[in-house]
This record gives structure tokens, C-alpha cells and sequence, in this order.
């Protein structure tokens, strides 16, 4: 089994990541962060979306797992004190993989290039000034509204319970193929109208954003964000590609989001 593992970088994850990396070579794993069959990530959830972009290359051939040095999250479920636990059910290939939704983002710039990207948990669009946001927004290529605000979040099911969730969006189980779309702070009157609700899109259903005015926007995809200039339109929709996690026990979606937001400690 090839192995990699990618940690916060604090000292405790460290140390995590060295006594991991003696186990599994007693196991005759081999690391390998070029190519690996399973990546760990020890941290947080942060953590395993930084893993996400590092491998977003090569997600048919990769599945991922994480540790967390602090309270569990929605993508890991095991707890340092587990570590060798974990390394014989790796070991032993007594894992399910299973498969989440991403939303993929196409930009288009005015110039005729375009640049493609992946999120695991969401993408969005604002101006790169804190200025209203004016676009035009077409789902399945027709005309849907004219949004003014700060921006737009676009969700995946597992992304649903981050930014989305806070911004009053709906919880969707990742076994849903679906992208959601949520206003972020919409301007709504007698003179501007949206319609004021999250939207869940299915697979091949898509949203296009296209500003109404030339602006630099910024571009945010998980924790990348960039400003980007000239565009001329985004595209958002469900991913062919899906990131796959190697599941070693039950870990329900819906008891992740009970114990995370109504559970007591």
C-alpha cells in the first residue's frame, strides 16, 4: 500500500505523522507522495481540504482519510489515541470506499481563455473590493435573475454543512449528485428582486454567472482565493470527478451533523 500523509503542521500533528510513518513501515507500507493509493491528513478538516487540492489530480486512484488532533469533524473520524487501530484496518484493506459529489468551476475570461477548478466544500464569488456584486445568473442556459449583492456560495452536499449552512442553506446528504447555490447577502426591494432562496441543482444541471459590469472578482475555491480579472463568465456544476474516502467503520452523515451542531460535549 503507497501512503502519504499531510499534517497541520503543528507540533502535535507532527509527532502524529512520525510515529504513523514507523507503524505502517513495520507494515512495509511504502510513502509515497508522488502517487499514493490512500492519503492521510492529520489536522483538521482544513487539513484534509488542503490534501484535496493536492491530489485533486489523481482522485480516481486516490482515496483519503483523516485524523484529527482536535474535535471531530465532518471528514475525519479517528482520534490520535486510534492511530494503530487504523494502520492494521489499512493494512488489512478492511475499508469501503465511498464517494461525495464536487461542484466543478469553469471561468472565462474576456480574452477567450478559461481556467478549470475543483471544490470539495464550496466556491464563491464576490467583488474583490467589498463592492454590490451585479450578475446575471442562467441555469441550464436560460436567463434566471438579475442578483445584486455581496455574492453567491455554491455548495456540494458535503460541503452544505460549512458557509452554506451559515448563510441559511439547506443540509444535503452526499449521496445526492446536486450542487447548491446561496445568496450571500442579496439585495431585495421594490426596485431589485432575487428570489431569494437556495437552489439545488442536479447533475447536469448548471449555473452561469456572468458580471454585469467589468470587475475584478474574487474567486474563492475551499481555502483558495484569488482575485481574477476580465472575467466574462463562471460556470458551476456537479463534477464528473468524485473524491473518494476510505471508510473503516460507520461514520453517518446525519450523526456527523447532530453531533456537531445539537449534541452537548
Amino acid at each position: 500500500m503507497r501512503y502519504a500523509i499531510l499534517t497541520k503542521g503543528d507540533s502535535k500533528s507532527n509527532a502524529l505523522k512520525q510515529k504513523m510513518v514507523s507503524y505502517m513501515n513495520d507494515f512495509n507500507m511504502t510513502e509515497d507522495t508522488a502517487t499514493p493509493e490512500i492519503v492521510i491528513s492529520v489536522g483538521g478538516d482544513g487539513t484534509l481540504l488542503q490534501a484535496f487540492h493536492t491530489y485533486s489530480h489523481q482522485l480516481e486512484e486516490t482515496s483519503f482519510v483523516g485524523i484529527h488532533t482536535g474535535h471531530l469533524g465532518f471528514y475525519a473520524d479517528w482520534l490520535p489515541h486510534e492511530v494503530e487501530k487504523l494502520i492494521i484496518a489499512i493494512n488489512n484493506d478492511s475499508f469501503q470506499v465511498i464517494e461525495y459529489p464536487l461542484v466543478e468551476v469553469v471561468v472565462r475570461y474576456d480574452e477567450g481563455k478559461a481556467s478549470r477548478y475543483l471544490a470539495l466544500n464550496e466556491a464563491t464569488v464576490k467583488t474583490h473590493n467589498g463592492a454590490t456584486l451585479v450578475a446575471d445568473i442562467s441555469l441550464r442556459g436560460e436567463l434566471f435573475e438579475r442578483f445584486r449583492g455581496d455574492g453567491l456560495c455554491i455548495s456540494t452536499p458535503s460541503g452544505s454543512t460549512a458557509y452554506n449552512k451559515a448563510l441559511g442553506g439547506a443540509l444535503i446528504h452526499p449521496s445526492l449528485d446536486a450542487i447548491q447555490v446561496t445568496e450571500i447577502a442579496s439585495i431585495n426591494n421594490r426596485v431589485f428582486r432575487t428570489v431569494g432562496s437556495p437552489l439545488v441543482l442536479p447533475k447536469h444541471h448548471n449555473c452561469q454567472v456572468e458580471p454585469a459590469n467589468p470587475i475584478t472578482l474574487q474567486l474563492t475555491f475551499d481555502h483558495i482565493t484569488a482575485d481574477h480579472k476580465g472575467v466574462s463568465s463562471i460556470q458551476y456544476r456537479v463534477a464528473d470527478e468524485k473524491v473518494r474516502f476510505a471508510r473503516f467503520r460507520p461514520f453517518p452523515f446525519w450523526k456527523r451533523v447532530h453531533d456537531s451542531f445539537i449534541a452537548s460535549e
